[in-house]
């Protein structure tokens, strides 16, 4: 080798290592990474520790149940999904609508001992003097008593007051009946006839007590002069008033 080529090589040389580089040669990092199964192998050691750190975060956050929750959760999932329904199980099945039912009859004047019956309501299953005294009589014509009829002993007139709390649905003067007031609860419906001016309308709402008018006379029953005719139907059949007012108090 001459002179020349001497220089040559160590002008090659000097580039290749400059100052700040580790040279030529490869580094045992790169080798490795050169290799084909490096990447899958550290690939497959992530997703394996990342899965371990998943399930082990799962196990920690898992609480066990305790007896009532069990319970619950199992009632749920047999049941209908609603677990206050679990809660209710133990309640009477007509709880609810027991608090749910409609106020008691009331009488339809102000002081009941101030009034009597003085015609009965025609019970189909009464005495002989029941069916008699609760006939009406319209000329020769002889009809049943849908109601019961309301008088003072002194013939004086009443306010008649609202049995029940409801919409009034009629307001009607009926020249037999006198003027026709009816009030409806749902199913329970009162009816008052024989009044004079009424003092409500058609579609009013009123509540039990208030005045719906006073009491007055009709054509049909003149002879009991100043009275209320009082009427009951429950689920639109008529019902016997006096046996679901409350008791009066003995004076």
């Amino acid at each position: 080798m001459n002179e020349q080529d001497k220089n040559k090589l160590s002008n090659e040389e000097s580039l290749k290592t400059k100052p700040g580089e580790t040279g030529s040669q490869p580094s045992s990092l790169n080798k490795l990474f050169s290799k084909r199964w490096v990447f899958p192998a550290v690939y497959t050691a992530a997703a394996a520790i990342i899965l371990t750190l998943v399930w082990v975060y799962q196990d920690a956050g898992q609480k066990p149940l305790s007896t009532d929750t069990a319970a619950v959760v199992s009632e749920d999932v047999g049941g209908s999904g609603d677990t206050a329904g679990a809660a209710d199980a133990g309640k009477e099945p007509n709880a609810l609508e027991v608090a749910a039912s409609a106020e008691s009859l009331a009488w339809p004047v102000a002081n009941p001992s101030d009034v009597q019956v003085v015609k009965p309501y025609y019970d189909e299953n009464g005495t002989q003097e029941n069916h008699i005294e609760a006939m009406v009589q319209n000329g020769d014509t002889f009809t049943p008593n849908t109601g019961i009829d309301l008088a003072r002993e002194d013939n004086k007139t009443f306010d008649v007051k609202s049995a029940i709390s409801g919409e009034v649905t009629r307001v009607e003067d009926v020249a037999t009946l006198g003027t026709v007031v009816e009030v409806t609860q749902g199913n329970l419906k009162t009816v008052y006839q024989s009044l004079g001016e009424a003092k409500v309308k058609q579609g009013d709402q009123v509540k039990q007590g208030d005045t719906l008018a006073s009491a007055g006379r009709n054509e049909i029953e003149k002879d009991l002069g100043n009275h209320l005719h009082f009427e009951v139907y429950q689920d639109g059949k008529p019902v016997n008033p006096s046996e679901q007012l409350p008791q009066k108090a003995q004076k």
